[in-house]
């Protein structure tokens, strides 16, 4: 098919928006460095396939020097085509692994039927994971966890758990033995989707294993999708408030000394002008469901 000059212009400059917003996280997080060895994790879905294309971009062009080895966890899920990875990373002429195992056979055996698997499953892919990063000498793994996720795991904590965190950009593996980054952290999905149908990576769908969906992600996923859908701009406003946190105008007392604070410690943080009402339009579209509309009064 024919791309005119148009579309040639749109595609370009959504390569350079996921190029700029990469290249951003990487230097704001320090998350690869001179010498790395960055082991992407790639699972066959747009988010990792935009991952590993974006990486092996900038490590033509940038200033420092890194690897890159591109890791398949081969699940031996009923009907996966084993072909279409191998098939794709040889066609790139990069460094890869394969890693088969069947910890499919594992989570239904563990797992009863009709419950979800995806946190057995999730466990056991780290587990695998972090040896093999151990085994190639990888200094660094990369996840392709995006914005939109980063934020829908902040409203699962929150609503589900209690806690006012999500997915870091980098962190300590859990076996404390790696650099775990999330280069994708300020990409938005729905420039993924379009990046994915523009280079038409070989996408392998994500319900081989049969596993129900995670219900509450989805449905922090739609009461965003709504939210943005009828407040343009939203979602972006949340996410730059998780990189904008004022602990002396929350209330967990480990995270910032309340004790102290006398009349003699000055103004904090702007004091109580942190807690006036900005100018916001009060009007509340009448179709959100009433759990919504009780949030977005709040």
């Amino acid at each position: 098919m024919s791309v005119t000059a148009k579309q040639q212009y749109n595609h370009n400059k959504l390569q350079k928006r996921i190029r700029r917003h990469v290249g951003q996280a990487i230097g704001d997080f320090n998350m690869i460095e001179d010498g790395d060895k960055v082991m992407v994790c790639l699972s066959g879905g747009k988010d990792s396939y935009a991952m590993l294309d974006i990486l092996l971009n900038l490590k033509a062009h940038a200033p420092i020097s890194f690897e890159v080895v591109a890791v398949n966890l081969d699940q031996k899920q009923p009907g996966f085509p084993e072909h279409i990875l191998p098939e794709y990373l040889a066609s790139l002429g990069i460094d890869y692994k394969i890693v088969e195992e069947d910890t499919y056979s594992i989570v239904k055996d563990k797992i009863p039927e009709g419950k979800t698997t995806c946190s057995l499953c999730s466990r056991l892919r780290r587990g695998i994971l972090y040896r093999t990063a151990s085994e190639l000498g990888a200094t660094k793994i990369a996840l392709g966890h995006h914005r939109d996720d980063i934020l829908e795991t902040l409203f699962l904590n929150m609503f589900h758990g209690g806690k006012l965190k999500t997915m870091p950009p980098k962190l300590v593996s859990d076996d404390g033995k790696h650099v775990v980054i999330r280069p994708m952290a300020y990409c938005k999905e729905s420039d993924l989707i379009k990046y994915a149908d523009l280079k038409e990576f070989p996408i392998i769908p994500c319900n081989l294993c049969g596993s129900q969906e995670n219900l509450q992600r989805q449905a922090i996923k739609q009461m965003l999708n709504e939210w943005e859908k009828r407040f343009p701009g939203r979602i972006e406003s949340m996410f730059r408030s998780i990189q904008n946190v004022v602990p002396s105008h929350l209330m967990d007392h480990q995270q910032f000394d309340f004790k102290s604070i006398t009349k003699d410690s000055g103004i904090i943080d702007g004091g109580d002008i942190g807690f006036d009402a900005p100018e916001f339009e009060a009007q509340v579209p009448s179709k959100l469901s009433p759990e919504l509309v009780q949030i977005v009064e709040l």
